[in-house]
């Protein structure tokens, strides 16, 4: 199967500090595949580099086969990878209707039309579509600011979507979500679509383990194993590094 994105021997160095450290990754199109590890590990570095906000001081990049390793961020977002980020990057006064419909309104070349003539229907049926999949249909006309933080997370990803990324890199989408909004991200994140290329990372175990096919473990900027969900949950390695020596699935 082609591969979406891939690293080969990656590594970032500050000064003394290896943030990253031959890191080699491979997601399969389509993949639903988690990276995880105790803080510290290099998680936010690796994303950094992945979507060109750092440059690495060895390595390479490629995504769908192609070498972005010295493309820029903006480059790399034309060509189909987008991201969330641990805290989210919305406007508050705009509404979700605003939000996605100015995105898919740039997406399909038309600037800020959405503003000026904002019963395209074009525009419309496809922010509505999104909004839908992601439960937010009802609250569509809302402040986004108002909104519950689950709501705003779900909101982010939808965004990312509108962008409609081929790989697609979930920085801790339930991070400061409270406990009774994290099933509305699980249900976001299951209903991403299939032909989109997944990278999850994530400190919630219970997201990771209902989410992913594969995970990869980073300790100290380096991969210290990869596998299924069975295989990791049940690793010594990575019950004793990260998950805990009581851990379980």
């Amino acid at each position: 199967m082609r591969l979406a994105l891939e690293t080969r021997n990656l590594c970032k160095a500050f000064g003394g500090l290896t943030a990253t450290n031959d890191v080699s990754l491979k997601l399969e199109t389509g993949a639903r595949h988690a990276l995880i590890g105790p803080n510290g590990a290099g998680k936010t570095t690796l994303i950094n580099l992945l979507t060109g906000v750092l440059r690495p001081t060895s390595g390479s990049i490629f995504l769908e086969g192609a070498d972005i390793t010295a493309v820029s961020s903006d480059k790399r977002v034309r060509r189909g990878l987008a991201r969330t980020f641990q805290i989210n990057q919305l406007f508050p006064d705009l509404t979700p209707l605003e939000t996605i419909g100015t995105a898919v309104s740039q997406r399909l070349g038309r600037g800020w039309e959405f503003w000026r003539r904002p019963g395209n229907a074009q525009v419309i049926d496809d922010v509505v579509t999104i909004l839908d999949r992601f439960g937010l249909a009802d609250v569509m006309g809302a402040r986004t600011g108002d909104l519950p933080y689950g709501k705003q997370r779900l909101l982010e990803i939808a965004l990312a979507i509108a962008c409609q990324p081929r790989v697609l890199l979930l920085d801790e989408p339930a991070a400061g979500v409270p406990e009774g909004e994290r099933d509305d991200i699980l249900a976001g994140v299951a209903a991403l679509p299939e032909n989109v290329t997944v990278l999850l990372i994530e400190h919630d175990m219970d997201l990771v383990f209902r989410f992913a096919q594969r995970i990869s473990v980073l300790v100290a900027g380096a991969l210290l194993t990869e596998g299924t969900v069975d295989q990791i949950a049940n690793d010594p390695q990575v019950r004793a590094v990260y998950l805990g020596e009581g851990a379980h699935a």
